[in-house]
């Protein structure tokens, strides 16, 4: 049998009419390409290239500092005066600062028992401390558990309060605020917060209060998360990657160089009348943390992040808790960026050099650029640049920046290495939510004041069966789906393909990679799956 031609399996005014919707669309192509696409292309291909370059100096100027820190052992013991409080015969307990530690929750159904239980363990003088335990649960039953956790604490004779209140007005840095107006806080000289997946070990007061105790200078110490699910899934180990960089590098930087970085908003002690006189909490952006921190930094005080203490706590091991969570750090700190840029260049308190410092390197290059660059570049110009052979992309840009500052984020996590690449692919496509939320928190628009608790999965794990990919999920499909990640998959692989045709700088080897990471995510296969009753 003779073989069949197109013409004869379709009808000649079909074949006629997608030709010529085909010729249509390539001549439409090339009318705009030259005019418009290829100069569009070229500004946005300069604008990164930019910040990418922006982004690797600070980068490397950040690992010249560790790097200097850890060659001539500028601990923060050597940099600060540190001894331990002592017994005093004629004082008595009274030798000791009164402490305040306060735990804020909501719906904590989960975690509860284990931060209260670690709070009422830490090691301190008992009429010297209180626990006061902030519930925000709308869960009238977590409610009840936990007023009943603090009554179980309360009659072994620890000093804790439950402290409710009949709305959420300002979420956690609502509750801050509210807890720190009771009577009985007027006494306490320092207040220490831990979210309530935190577990500090007994001697955590030990370690901390006393760079406080023997620096009136100083307002904050802050201590570094030590992840106990960090092995539960891919996503918490890339998670692990990104934080551990941020606390092994940026936060020690911070405080080697500026005696500033951003509070963690936990884990941490505050010396109380530093933070009342930076004007204590605001709930004018997601990052009520942050915002603290640079108020105090401008009214002079000095911030100690002490890397060697640690405080245990959870990831987020399901996807859509981690988006929640990244829109809230992402787009927090830029409308925070916003607010504060005329404040912070307007301030004569400190010098030029931190404002620059504070300015540029901690809002600009590592809350805005980064997360910007990361999408654009590698999702948007890279790929179009295969359908726009006249632009080139050089490849120091393209290959060696990425690659440089690929390895020096491996340097917080040297245990995950060999997961470089997963963590490349993974970043990439939260890039996408990260820019996103920075738009949002820049031009103060949609959902930059939404707050959504991030869920904790505490000990659930161990008493629920995971979900596997192959069970079938009692999840709704439209909470698997995300279409963002879908939409952007589908253009990375079709970008692929056509390099693959007729490109030569063979990008479809990452193309392909990328796109494969968004249909992953997209189709909500990443993180953990537990069922819920």
């Amino acid at each position: 049998m003779d073989r069949l031609s197109s013409a004869t399996l379709l009808p000649g005014t079909f074949q006629g009419t997608r030709d010529d919707v085909t010729e249509q669309v390539g001549l439409i192509w090339q009318q705009i390409k030259a005019p418009l696409i290829v100069p569009l292309l070229r500004i946005a291909l300069f604008f990164c290239l930019t910040m990418s370059a922006m982004l690797f100096v600070e980068r490397v100027y950040m690992g010249f500092v560790i790097v200097l820190v850890k060659l001539f052992g500028r601990k923060p013991e050597k940099r600060y005066k540190w001894e331990s409080i002592r017994d005093d015969v004629e004082l008595g307990n009274s030798a000791y600062p009164m402490v305040l530690v306060q735990i804020p929750m909501y719906n904590e159904k989960e975690v509860y028992q284990l931060s209260i239980g670690a709070a009422c363990g830490l090691s301190w003088p008992a009429d010297r401390i209180i626990i006061q335990v902030l519930d925000d649960s709308t869960d009238r039953t977590v409610k009840d558990l936990v007023e009943l956790e603090c009554q179980r604490w309360a009659s072994k004779g620890i000093n804790i309060k439950y402290e409710i209140r009949d709305n959420r007005n300002g979420y956690k840095a609502g509750a801050l605020k509210e807890g720190m107006k009771h009577s009985y806080v007027k006494q306490c000289d320092y207040v220490v917060i831990f979210d309530a997946d935190f577990q500090p070990e007994p001697d955590f007061l030990w370690r901390s209060i006393p760079f406080l105790v023997h620096n009136p200078e100083i307002a904050l110490v802050q201590a570094r998360w030590k992840f106990v699910n960090a092995n539960e899934c891919l996503m918490t180990r890339m998670q692990e990657m990104s934080l551990d960089y941020h606390f092994s590098v940026e936060q020690e930087v911070g405080s080697s160089t500026y005696a500033f970085f951003g509070f963690n908003g936990t884990a941490g002690v505050w010396r109380i009348s530093a933070l009342n006189e930076a004007g204590g909490w605001k709930d004018r952006t997601t990052v009520e943390d942050m915002d603290l921190a640079v108020r105090a930094s401008l009214k002079g005080w000095k911030f100690v992040y002490l890397g060697d203490l640690k405080v245990k706590n959870e990831l987020p091991s399901t996807f859509k808790a981690y988006r929640y969570q990244q829109h809230r750090w992402s787009c927090g700190p830029a409308n925070l960026f916003r607010k504060m840029v005329m404040e912070i260049l307007r301030n004569k308190k400190v010098s030029l050099l931190k404002k620059v410092y504070v300015l540029y390197s901690f809002f600009f290059v590592r809350k805005v650029i980064a997360h910007i660059v990361t999408f654009v570049f590698y999702c948007i110009v890279m790929p179009s640049s295969v359908l726009v052979p006249e632009v080139e992309i050089p490849k120091w840009g393209a290959v060696y920046i990425p690659s440089i500052i690929t390895i020096l984020n491996a340097v917080g996590t040297p245990r995950s290495i060999h997961l470089l690449v997963f963590w490349i692919l993974f970043e990439n496509v939260m890039s996408m939510h990260r820019t996103k939320a920075t738009m949002i928190g820049l031009l103060e628009a949609g959902r930059v004041n939404e707050w959504v608790v991030t869920e904790k999965l505490g000990d659930a794990l161990k008493t629920k069966p995971v979900m596997k990919a192959t069970k079938k999920l009692r999840i709704m499909i439209s909470d698997r789906l995300h279409l963002l990640e879908l939409g952007v998959g589908a253009w990375l692989f079709f970008c692929g393909c056509y390099d693959l045709a007729f490109g030569k700088n063979h990008y479809f080897i990452y193309l392909y990679l990328q796109a494969i990471a968004f249909f992953v995510m997209g189709f909500g296969y990443v993180g953990t799956f537990v069922p819920h009753s």
